[in-house]
């Protein structure tokens, strides 16, 4: 075991930065020092954990475009001259289209009404937005109305322009309504820009605020930007049996990307290349060999060479509140009369047969996963073991914790009296119950086929039974979301974690779910932010606080002594935790002194003598990465400490 840094029960880890990284290896210092005849991590170094991004909603508090337009809600009618003048007269189906999703012409005549019809699109929430002067242009003949709670509205017809300022964001709503277009020109190509960002749309349509929070991460899964629940079909549909091909994917130029193909390929690919990133992308289930055999040249031909690819069949075709499992199960298993959920696989095997085919030349670019379902083991193994194991590289169940039929039963005993306390207290209590579901599908399934894991979802699932409605313990499961509990609940769960680790040097890949939503009692709080600019100073964000710190940096297993280049000397830190006052054994007379926070941040560097006490005490409370010279021998030093508030 390597223990230099352990310090339990109180271990907080850390994510070091690439700058942090090529520091200490400038100066000869590895982040793994363990010595032994398998390949070992740290416990700082076992967790890869990366993040599920939120789909677009126009309610929505994640956005990363400038442009607006892009999670604006599909469109919706409006009658013309209607004296009883419906939000929604729902006629959206009926009117003709352009390519890029604009009507052909508005207002437009429809079978089933007297009244002409006009389009609207709407964001129902702007509790995300930043405060500022917002510009809408457009192109084309025709005129826009505009209603919402902004202030200063100027409409500039002649110049297709007009701006209004957001100066209060809560609760607030903004409407656009396509009044007149004319079918020579119709209007189209309408973007509603951040502030500020009518200059550099173009080459950055990316929020820069979104971008900030995201960096941390070097892996991100598309599954949601991609629409991939219930892909291609409308609420409420399963779909018949037909396939889509590559034509019929989401395409750049469409007037909103909310729609149930979901943000196009082209996005995903920019930002990987343009940030590094490496990304999950999830096949539509309604994918033809076509499709499948097309996105899989996209993303090899177009991403750097650098970037790592995960690709997955769909999104939990056992999960039956999802179309894509209903549509599995009929087309995969009734019709052709083969069991449940063994007929679903035929759709994996083809998915992962072309990807695998056409990244035949550079298989290192991409990781195949199978998800599997991990609170039923018998549905993971049929699933997993009836998959040639040869066509895949992990197997992917979720990492949730949750509430236990007894804690929920409590819960609702104890309905609007509960407390934070109270489900804190019931969610620990029910860990054991989640761990050993995840530990049996590591054990019974992966490891029979002696594949990693890779958790393709996970983090708090706190919501009520059933799923949906409002309960009567909400205020308690609100609050616990950005109180210390949750911090520590955390802290907890991804220690239990770390022991699913194997011995071959390979960290646990884990996709946070989700990255940016607000909070819900009936629905979920899944967001480890609430909005992008949240100021955790004021708003905590215990899930976020806790991911940051556990996430493994830049690591690599040691697997002889002939992997170490420079041992570091032992340093000793006590009290550990601590306050902020400390002391330091093992170096001696003057030294350098350099302490990192827990993103790689340099925060303090001092030169000082031993003996003395140390104090970091102006530091918020935190894991630090201490770095030591000693001045005499040139011997360097390292270690971590955790201040508490």
């Amino acid at each position: 075991m390597c223990n230099l840094f352990r310090v339990k029960p109180y271990l907080v880890k850390l994510n070091i930065s690439a700058s942090m990284i090529k520091f200490l290896l400038s100066i000869g210092v590895l982040l793994c020092t363990c010595v032994g005849a398998h390949a070992q991590l740290p416990d700082s170094c076992k967790l890869a954990m990366g993040t599920n991004l939120a789909g677009l909603a126009d309610y929505g508090t994640e956005l990363p475009f400038v442009d607006l337009m892009r999670n604006s809600r599909e469109w919706y009618t409006k009658s013309v001259g209607d004296p009883a003048s419906p939000f929604n007269s729902e006629f959206a189906d009926s009117l003709s289209y352009r390519p890029d999703g604009y009507p052909t012409h508005a207002p437009q005549m429809v079978n089933g009404s007297v009244y002409p019809q006009q389009v609207a699109t709407i964001w129902g929430k702007t509790d995300g937005w930043p405060l500022g002067q917002y510009t809408v242009l457009w192109d084309g003949d025709g005129e826009l109305s505009f209603f919402g709670t902004y202030e200063n509205l100027t409409v500039l017809a002649d110049d297709r322009r007009a701006t209004f300022d957001l100066v209060n964001r809560i609760d607030g709503v903004v409407e656009i309504k396509i009044v007149r277009s004319e079918m020579a020109d119709p209007i189209h190509n309408i973007r509603l820009l951040m502030p500020g960002s009518e200059a550099t749309y173009l080459e950055q349509p990316f929020n820069p605020v979104w971008l900030e929070k995201v960096d941390v991460f070097q892996t991100v899964r598309f599954m949601d930007w991609g629409s991939t629940n219930g892909w291609g079909t409308k609420a409420g549909e399963t779909g018949d049996g037909s396939l889509t091909d590559w034509a019929g994917r989401s395409q750049p130029d469409f007037y909103t990307w909310t729609h149930s193909k979901g943000i196009p390929y082209e996005m995903m690919v920019r930002f990987m290349n343009d940030y590094d990133k490496d990304g999950w992308v999830c096949v539509p289930h309604t994918a033809s060999e076509d499709y499948v055999r097309e996105m899989a040249r996209f993303f090899r031909d177009n991403l750097e060479p650098e970037r790592h690819l995960y690709v997955e069949y769909s999104n939990e075709i056992w999960n039956w509140i999802f179309p894509q499992a209903q549509w599995a199960n009929r087309y995969g298993c009734e019709i052709p009369g083969i069991s449940w959920p063994e007929g679903t696989t035929t759709f994996i095997q083809n998915m992962l047969d072309v990807w695998t085919e056409e990244y035949a030349g550079v298989p290192e670019r991409t990781s195949r996963v199978v998800g599997v379902q991990a609170g039923w083991l018998d549905v993971a193994q049929r699933v997993a073991f009836n998959v040639d194991s040869a066509s895949f590289d992990f197997v992917s169940p979720t990492f949730y914790f949750g509430f236990t039929d007894e804690a929920e039963a409590e819960l609702d005993g104890l309905g609007a009296g509960a407390t934070v306390a109270d489900v804190a207290r019931l969610a620990r209590a029910s860990m054991p119950t989640g761990f050993a579901y995840l530990s049996d599908i590591k054990t019974e399934v992966a490891d029979r086929i002696n594949k990693p894991l890779a958790c393709y979802e996970g983090g708090q699932h706190l919501t009520p039974n059933p799923f949906g409605v409002v309960p009567s313990y909400e205020q308690a499961l609100i609050d616990v979301q950005r109180d210390t509990s949750m911090y520590n609940l955390y802290n907890e769960w991804f220690d239990l974690l770390r022991t699913l680790v194997d011995d071959k040097g390979r960290p646990l890949e884990l996709m946070n779910f989700s990255f940016v939503a607000p909070r819900s009692p009936q629905f979920g709080s899944w967001g480890m932010l609430e909005t992008m600019d949240q100021d955790t100073a004021l708003i905590p964000a215990p899930k976020y606080k806790a991911i940051l710190e556990n996430m493994a940096g830049s690591c690599s297993a040691t697997t002889s002594a002939t992997d170490i280049a420079f041992t570091p000397g032992v340093l000793t830190i006590y009290p550990n935790p601590n306050d902020g006052m400390m002391r330091m054994e093992g170096v001696e007379g003057l030294h350098s002194l350099r302490v990192y926070n827990a993103t790689g941040q340099l925060v303090m560097a001092r030169e000082r003598r031993s003996g003395s006490d140390l104090s970091l005490g102006a530091l918020p409370s935190g894991s630090y990465f201490l770095l030591v010279r000693e001045e005499s021998s040139g011997k360097l030093f390292r270690a971590r400490v955790v201040l508490l508030e």
